[in-house]
């Protein structure tokens, strides 16, 4: 069970609620200061005060103030014509992460809701019922208000979910699990979609895949090293210590394991003196993408235990300030980045590929073809590799930098950061399928090089790879064996495999 109270969640937290389906539960503390919170947003209802998203309109509209008696309406209004989402619904899992970090940022007590409110959230969690939610539509700032907005309508019965795999209407589901829809009052609706929990959600688990994905593009690479016959000297620990690089140091260590005990593996000068960068610099540029992934894994360690409505409630109800939490800016440049960074472990891994399969670049059959000329082996899975690696470069282009006025130009400047989140998670897709066909190419390689040659963790690596691809013995539509080893990457249990609990134990 994990506990949220608004200001302690991690990742490895976010994990295990989102891929482990850990329940979830509320702090007694933070309902504490939901409840205060609360109590501060009914004074002002009460007592007649102007407060904005209160009893005011929004966005250019502040201004117009808002009688006692509408203003649950005014809530209701908000949702409805907020929700304005368009295209394909985010990927369930993003949904899950959602509801979530909305949770956990209104337990902070910051937000003037009222416990009922969070309490469904929480059992659309622990009930695994998922909004539908449309990806297209946000400017991330004044937060993700189109996509929460589809959160939110789930709660007050409207919109449609996803439960137990099937896309269906909100009241049908609420019914199989004996949940009722809530009335929003004052301040709720703003709550609930002020803020920057869709792009965090696509952000944490964009996050968690590119990490996984880089340790595997790792080992992948420690197989293209001995299908060809790579030299083991470039991952010696005095170069990476002497540039200084953490993440560098870190990435040649693992090849150095990953390589031990390979009779493949070569020394410079025994067949050549240098390998192509492509080998050489694995340290250099795995390692810088590595660096990227821990500048993103902060920023979004904060993002997840952020108040990002609008406006805040301190002191009890004494401040309640207007101010720009909800601006995307942060999680915007790290999406950005992470896309970069992770676009450049497809490059890479695909001039690697090439290496693989150009006959004038190795010793291997041309193509890795089991009968060169008469078949064309992998030879077209490098053009897909080719063509998934340009595609990212398009999508590589920073959101970030682009901003289009909104709300007759009071929101004048926006993140776009949810774009930049949707772009990154396509990123990682298109380079799991690279990183999938360098696996191929390379288990290929090293079967011609001799399986008993290589060493134990990467026999261990092609032993569990040959269960999901076979062998090229002539050839076939290799479609399906890409996206099955791009399948095994992003589902399959790769604990034992990427992080051993002994050298002793690895092997067994």
């Amino acid at each position: 069970m994990i506990t949220l109270e608004g200001h302690s969640l991690t990742l490895e937290d976010v994990k295990h609620v989102l891929y482990d389906q850990e329940k979830v539960q509320a702090s007694k503390e933070s309902w504490e200061c939901v409840s205060k919170s609360r109590q501060a947003v009914e004074n002002v209802v009460n007592e007649g005060k102007t407060v904005y998203g209160i009893n005011t309109g929004f966005g250019k509209m502040s201004d117009v103030l808002i009688e006692k008696g509408d203003v649950e309406e005014l809530q209701l209004n908000l949702i409805r014509s907020h929700a304005c989402g368009v295209g394909e619904p985010f990927p369930e899992i993003v949904s899950r992460a959602m509801v979530l970090l909305r949770a956990n940022a209104l337990l902070k007590g910051y937000s003037g809701v009222r416990k009922q409110l969070i309490e469904k959230l929480l059992v659309l969690l622990n009930e695994h019922v998922h909004p539908v939610v449309p990806q297209q539509g946000s400017l991330g700032a004044s937060g993700d208000l189109a996509p929460l907005s589809h959160l939110a309508l789930v709660l007050i019965g409207e919109g449609e979910v996803f439960y137990k795999g099937e896309r269906m209407p909100t009241m049908k589901a609420f019914g199989t699990v004996g949940l009722t829809p809530i009335t929003l009052t004052a301040k709720e609706g703003l709550a609930l979609i002020n803020g920057t929990q869709a792009m965090t959600a696509v952000g944490v688990v964009s996050y968690l895949e590119a990490e996984k994905l880089a340790l595997q593009t790792e080992a992948t690479a420690s197989i293209t090293m001995e299908g060809l016959r790579g030299i083991i000297d470039a991952f010696d620990e005095d170069i990476h210590f002497a540039r200084g690089y953490p993440e560098q140091v870190d990435v040649a260590e693992r090849m150095r394991r990953y390589l031990d005990g390979s009779n493949l593996i070569t020394r410079q000068g025994e067949i050549r003196v240098q390998d192509a960068y492509s080998l050489r610099c694995i340290p250099q540029v795995h390692g810088a993408t590595w660096q990227t992934l821990n500048y993103v894994k902060s920023k979004l360690e904060i993002e997840i235990n952020a108040a990002t409505d609008n406006p805040l409630i301190f002191e009890g109800g004494q401040k309640i300030i207007s101010g720009g939490n909800f601006h995307g800016q942060p999680i915007a440049l790290a999406m950005d980045f992470l896309g970069i960074a992770v676009a450049e472990l497809a490059n890479i891994s695909e001039r690697r590929i090439e290496r693989l399969v150009n006959p004038q670049l190795n010793d291997l059959p041309a193509f890795l073809s089991a009968k060169p000329g008469l078949e064309s082996g992998a030879m077209i899975m490098q053009y897909s590799a080719a063509s998934l690696v340009s595609e990212n470069k398009t999508l590589a282009h920073p959101a970030s930098v682009d901003s289009i006025p909104s709300s007759a130009n009071q929101e004048d400047h926006v993140s776009m950061g949810t774009i930049a989140a949707r772009h990154a998670m396509q990123i990682i897709a298109n380079t799991r399928r690279v990183v999938a066909i360098e696996m191929i190419c390379a288990l290929q390689a090293s079967e011609f090089r001799g399986v008993q040659h290589m060493a134990p963790r990467t026999q261990r690596i092609y032993r569990k790879g040959r269960e999901v691809v076979q062998s090229i013995t002539k050839d076939r539509a290799f479609s399906k064996d890409i996206e099955s080893v791009a399948l095994w990457m992003k589902q399959g249990n790769w604990d034992s495999i990427l992080h051993p609990v002994s050298k002793e134990k690895q092997f067994i």
